[in-house]
């Protein structure tokens, strides 16, 4: 345990967690998880998972994909180098393995956009360090209206999209959390709350015996 000078508070050690969002397409979850990865005072590291599908033109590699192709992606499953992946649209996506748990060992978080499949695999392979969020739209309605104005997919992809977001949306049930993402603002105090919350769960605050333990050596001595 070391004195966080600026805040004038105990610093006491814990295990990093994964915060998972998801949500049909169009629903926010990327523009919530880059808005509170961007914000330094959170201290996210921002999960970048591999795909094969092409890139967007507003897209930059490295920052919101790691683009492969279906050969290197083969790749990494086969050599258990994945810590999720799941077909989404025609499309393979992933997570690499080795960053994440180093992440968490070092006592930092991260933040994960994936869809449900994602999310199962990744609960059942790291269940105690994961908070999952689901992102819903105000209507489906807003949810078309969003993926057509994004202006970036062939009309029937959107529509393939709409298709699969019916399926998505029945997951709601499966997290922790759950988002109505109507106001962007108010959905962004909402995830806040929830992270800072989860930060301080007894389970994760692997310091807390020791720091506890020094009170009461200080409590006695003061008797």
């Amino acid at each position: 345990m070391t004195q966080d000078a600026t805040q004038g508070r105990p610093d006491i050690a814990r295990r990093g967690l994964i915060l998972i969002l998801s949500s049909p397409s169009g629903a926010g979850k990327t523009t919530l998880t880059r808005a509170i990865a961007q914000r330094p005072e959170w201290g996210l590291d921002l999960s970048i998972s591999v795909t094969t599908r092409s890139r967007r033109p507003s897209e930059i590699d490295g920052r919101d994909y790691r683009f492969i192709d279906r050969e290197a992606f083969e790749d990494l499953r086969t050599r258990d180098d994945l810590l999720e992946w799941a077909e989404v649209h025609g499309n393979f996506y992933g997570t690499p393995r080795r960053p994440v748990e180093k992440t968490l060992s070092q006592g930092r978080d991260m933040i994960f956009d994936i869809d449900y499949q994602g999310t199962r695999q990744v609960r059942q392979r790291l269940q105690d360090d994961v908070v999952t969020v689901f992102i819903l739209p105000p209507s489906f309605a807003e949810l078309r209206n969003r993926l057509e104005r994004r202006a970036e997919d062939a009309p029937e992809t959107i529509e393939r999209r709409l298709a699969n977001a019916r399926n998505e949306m029945q997951r709601w049930s499966e997290y922790d959390y759950v988002i109505v993402n109507d106001d962007l603002d108010e959905s962004f105090r909402a995830l806040q709350s929830i992270l800072a919350a989860e930060r301080l769960k007894r389970t994760r605050r692997t310091g807390l015996p020791g720091f506890v333990d020094g009170l009461l050596a200080e409590a006695g001595r003061s008797a």
